[in-house]
């Protein structure tokens, strides 16, 4: 066993407050309007306490849970991608010098932002973050904006325990409890892992250290007169028990023993045409993915054309002009744009960064308009190719 408390729901705000003690910035689910996203917490009643979500293809609504869970829905409508590359940032910012013959003076923008705590942080997001590590920060030409946010981060995640009717993170072994370590890199995935348990009257949370600094802020709220008691080996098969009956809820499903080969052996399908009539390319599937990084640059100038600067912005790789070199764009067609988007993310981004580059958050099913269900399209391919894949439910 490792070493495992008892966190009463009174004891969040002490949580929350020796994270802010420590210069943390703590961001975590929230309401917003009808939806739950991902925002600055100041304290519990930020939550979204009683509140439940029903998603499926393209469905999302929030319900009145009739407890009062604080983690009782699937996911933010939002993963915690922006947190750390955020939708529109400025890379540089250029200024005329009118004392030295009018040339440009260049700046680039540099991240001075107090370290983020993620609270509540999901299973199938923390892993995101992590791919995210290898892609933006692992590599030998690192993203320095997200190096400069993602530095000292905390994380105090949630074991899940009610997923939506779109979420296939068992199947993609994302999930529902997150993994003790990076497979990657090896290294803690959490500091702290909360699971909420809520039987007969009794409602509490197992918490579960996962790293030094996570000790030290359990023991600062020890010191604080929180209610934080010492756990058993029974509590923590308790919070086994819970992600266990949460996996067990999941009927869609990736064939990830073949789905690398499917994608490489149907790059003539007749299914892409099919899809194809279907998709409306509007690019919801990617903004909502949490391990999509595809940007572009935006110029802009003041009216003076004294002052100038480069914003990094979200691209799309279902966006005719992507892929536009000289000549035209390289995918024209929705048909090629979708088979480039999941074979990437099913199968070439392996070959790339020797994991796949889906965390099965079910987002893109969530928000497709058109109900469009990439286990589905998976798995029809694999039907079609004649290597066999479990049939998703839908």
């Amino acid at each position: 066993m490792g070493d495992i408390r008892i966190l009463q729901p009174s004891g969040l705000d002490s949580l929350i407050g020796v994270l802010h003690e420590r210069g943390y910035r703590v961001v975590g689910p929230t309401l917003r309007g009808d939806a739950i996203v991902t925002g600055e917490i100041r304290a519990a009643s930020d939550l979204p306490q009683g509140v439940g979500d029903l998603q499926d293809a393209k469905t999302y609504r929030l319900h009145e849970r009739g407890d009062q869970a604080y983690f009782g829905f699937a996911a933010p409508a939002q993963s915690s991608k922006p947190v750390f590359f955020p939708a529109e940032e400025v890379v540089w910012r250029g200024r005329r010098d009118h004392d030295n013959d009018g040339h440009f003076t260049v700046e680039r923008d540099a991240v001075d932002e107090p370290p983020v705590a993620l609270l509540g942080v999901r299973s199938c997001d923390l892993r995101a973050v992590q791919i995210h590590d290898q892609v933006l920060a692992g590599r030998s030409h690192i993203d320095a904006h997200y190096v400069g946010r993602r530095d000292g981060t905390f994380v105090v995640a949630v074991a899940c325990s009610d997923p939506a009717a779109s979420c296939f993170c068992a199947s993609m072994g994302t999930g529902p409890r997150p993994a003790e370590n990076d497979p990657q890199t090896g290294a803690p995935s959490y500091d702290l892992l909360l699971t909420e348990v809520l039987a007969d009257g009794d409602h509490r949370f197992i918490l579960e250290v996962g790293t030094d600094r996570g000790a030290d802020v359990v023991a600062a709220l020890a010191a604080s007169g929180a209610p934080v008691t010492r756990g058993t080996d029974a509590d923590q098969a308790d919070a086994i028990a819970v992600t266990d009956a949460a996996a067990a809820l999941q009927t869609r499903v990736v064939d990830t023993a073949h789905v690398h080969d499917v994608l490489r052996a149907s790059a003539e399908s007749p299914r892409w045409e099919d899809v194809a009539s279907r998709c409306l390319a509007c690019t919801n599937c990617t903004l909502v993915c949490p391990t999509c990084f595809c940007t572009t640059v935006q110029d802009v100038s003041d009216l003076t054309g004294d002052s100038a600067e480069r914003h990094r912005v979200w691209d799309s790789c279902f966006s005719e002009s992507f892929s536009y070199i000289h000549g035209g764009p390289t995918r024209e067609s929705t048909k090629a744009r979708y088979r480039q988007w999941i074979t990437h993310k099913l199968s070439s981004w392996e070959d790339q960064f020797g994991m796949l580059g889906c965390v099965g958050c079910g987002r893109c099913i969530t928000w497709c308009p058109a109900g469009i269900d990439i286990t589905e399209e998976a798995a029809a391919l694999g039907r079609m190719s004649g290597l066999a894949t479990p049939a998703a439910t839908t």
